[in-house]
């Protein structure tokens, strides 16, 4: 479909060449005529040849649909999925290039670290049991190795981006990111860990700490965007101190923390109505509104499926690194056609 798709270029291409042979062919005819009436039909057909071979605008109208061809066959190639040949066109114009945090400069694959008291664990269980986020599905996999017994949850609700609250035997609980912060607690997002507080009528009955790893050589894709001009991006949901953290380790100055999964495609709004063209990366459920809002979307081929559908390409291998071929890839391709 993306091979077949035609791109803003090969409109103009095809509209040239609509009044480009029309023309071509008048002109033909004139020589031919010209020829003719001083009596040479010979030299009158062989230069009425000469300019129909010489004029023939099909290296015009096969030139581009040949490199979008080509660019998407090879981004195929190196793992890089390419819906639609627009978004192949624009990448390599890329200025401002968001990056979602977990799953996607990060493993995704976060494991628990701290845990205040382990007599918390079987109440944070019965409250997460029913999540699919990552950091629920790292903390009930630690509960699990624990071999502690999970109690039932009534009255369940999920808070996105904030986290999880219910009634565990016939008390009230929430289990998430909001509430005060203690010493420790800072000092566990110093470090670029994800702490979650349990609580119980506003009171502070413990917390558990996650941390995720960065992928290989995002140091080194910030760098290349960078030295491109493109300026990068980390949003998450974490607070302000984490996000700093893991930023510092990624080499990203610029972050927008504490962002709900419902206003990131407002934050790409934003950037848009500032001028230039946005790129989103990321690989969430809740990362597609943004996906699709961006003038181009780059989904993780490691993600769900939503994001997949949502985003214009998709890096099927895991590396960060393909976001810098992407747009490489989208440069060569214009400069051919």
């Amino acid at each position: 479909q993306a091979q077949g798709s035609r791109t803003e270029v090969q409109r103009l291409a095809d509209v040239i060449s609509s009044y480009f042979v029309p023309v071509v062919l008048i002109i033909a005819l004139i020589v031919f005529f010209v020829w003719f009436a001083l009596g040479n039909f010979p030299l009158a057909l062989a230069n009425t040849i000469a300019v129909l071979v010489i004029a023939c605008p099909c290296a015009m109208g096969l030139a581009t649909p040949t490199a979008i061809m080509v660019g998407t066959g090879r981004g195929a190639e190196k793992g890089i999925l390419i819906k639609d040949a627009e978004v192949l066109e624009t990448a390599y114009k890329v200025k401002v290039i968001i990056f979602d945090k977990t799953g996607t400069l990060t493993v995704g694959k976060p494991t628990v670290t701290d845990v205040s008291d382990k007599k918390i664990l079987g109440i944070v269980g019965a409250l997460e049991q029913g999540s699919e986020h990552p950091l629920a599905e790292s903390i009930m996999g630690y509960i699990k190795e624990k071999g502690i017994k999970l109690s039932k949850t009534s009255n369940y609700i999920a808070h996105p981006g904030m986290g999880v609250e219910g009634i565990v035997n016939g008390k009230k609980y929430f289990f998430g990111k909001r509430g005060e912060k203690n010493k420790v607690i800072q000092r566990l997002e110093s470090r670029g860990k994800t702490v979650m507080l349990l609580e119980s009528k506003g009171m502070l009955l413990g917390y558990i700490a996650v941390a995720d790893t960065l992928k290989e050589g995002v140091g080194e894709v910030v760098k290349e965007l960078e030295k491109k001009g493109i300026d990068p991006w980390m949003i998450t949901g974490d607070n302000e101190r984490t996000a700093k953290a893991i930023a510092k380790q990624a080499g990203i100055k610029n972050i927008m923390a504490q962002v709900l999964p419902d206003q990131k495609a407002d934050k790409v709004k934003e950037f848009k109505e500032r001028g230039g063209i946005v790129a989103f990366v990321g690989d969430g459920i809740n990362d597609a509104p943004a996906l699709a809002s961006a003038d181009v979307g780059i989904a993780m081929g490691t993600g769900t499926d939503v994001a997949i559908e949502s985003a214009g390409i998709t890096l099927l291998n895991k590396a960060i690194r393909s976001v810098l071929e992407a747009i490489d890839l989208s440069k060569a391709t214009m400069n051919t056609r």
